[in-house]
């Protein structure tokens, strides 16, 4: 899309398609979270031929025209719901669902071939970070049979805040504590995820209502286990800091 300035969003895809090289060999498949699928219960994409939901308005034709034909993977979604269920955690498959904006945007970037099956998991749609740190939990052991965790969100995101210069300090003083934070030792790290509306200029970086852009990280966060955390990238982008952070 065309920006103003042109380049604002350069060094986010950049990241963004460097970043399948620091991993340590290619995932067999992908469980994406994406901030755009806020479900009562959890629910996991049971298709095996997903299709893409063009779930944004009022953008250029040419972005209603993108493709990403990644393969679902039926058994992988049918596990991740069993393991919820045997953590405590209601859910259940979407036989239809497609995937939303969240998924394929970044993949277009992180793996254009698309030939890594891929199944997206709802957020719940009551925000609450606890509930998505135990989702994650539930889902740590994916990570040792080679399966990729993705969260797609923002680590700042207040629509009202973007291209406002004052908002520059307060999402500056968000993302230090919750890069702090992520860094931290695990256990105090997700106690503070947990409680993350505590943090300084919270509030004014993901608004009350508005907190699914943070919810992946937590589900990540989750999944880490004892893995630590540790900022990968940063950027100002339209006069806001946002960051991605991953764990080992």
């Amino acid at each position: 899309m065309e920006w103003n300035p042109i380049h604002e969003w350069d060094r986010t895809a950049d990241f963004l398609k460097g970043l399948a090289k620091t991993l340590p060999t290619p995932p067999k498949a992908i469980v994406m979270v994406s901030a755009h699928w806020l479900e009562s219960s959890v629910r996991v994409t049971g298709s095996p031929n997903p299709e893409l939901l063009y779930d944004y308005y009022g953008f250029p034709a040419h972005t209603y025209e993108l493709q990403y034909p990644a393969k679902g993977e039926p058994m992988l979604a049918k596990t991740i719901v069993q393991r919820l269920k045997d953590a405590g955690v209601p859910a259940t498959i979407h036989p239809s669902r497609g995937f939303d904006h969240g998924m394929f945007i970044p993949m277009l970037l992180l793996f254009p071939n698309a030939d890594i099956p891929v199944v997206q998991l709802s957020l719940n749609s009551n925000r609450d970070a606890q509930t998505h740190l135990e989702i994650g939990k539930a889902l740590a052991s994916l990570r040792d049979e080679g399966i990729l965790i993705i969260g797609s969100g923002m680590s700042f995101h207040n629509m009202r805040g973007y291209g406002k210069p004052q908002f520059g300090p307060i999402s500056d003083a968000f993302d230090a504590w919750l890069t702090k934070t992520v860094e931290s030792d695990p256990v105090i790290r997700n106690e503070q995820l947990a409680n993350w509306v505590s943090a300084p200029s919270a509030r004014p970086s993901h608004p009350l209502g508005e907190e699914e852009h943070l919810l992946p990280l937590m589900v990540v966060a989750g999944a880490a286990s004892h893995g630590a955390g540790k900022r990968v990238f940063t950027d100002r982008v339209l006069e806001t800091t946002i960051s991605a952070f991953a764990f080992n």
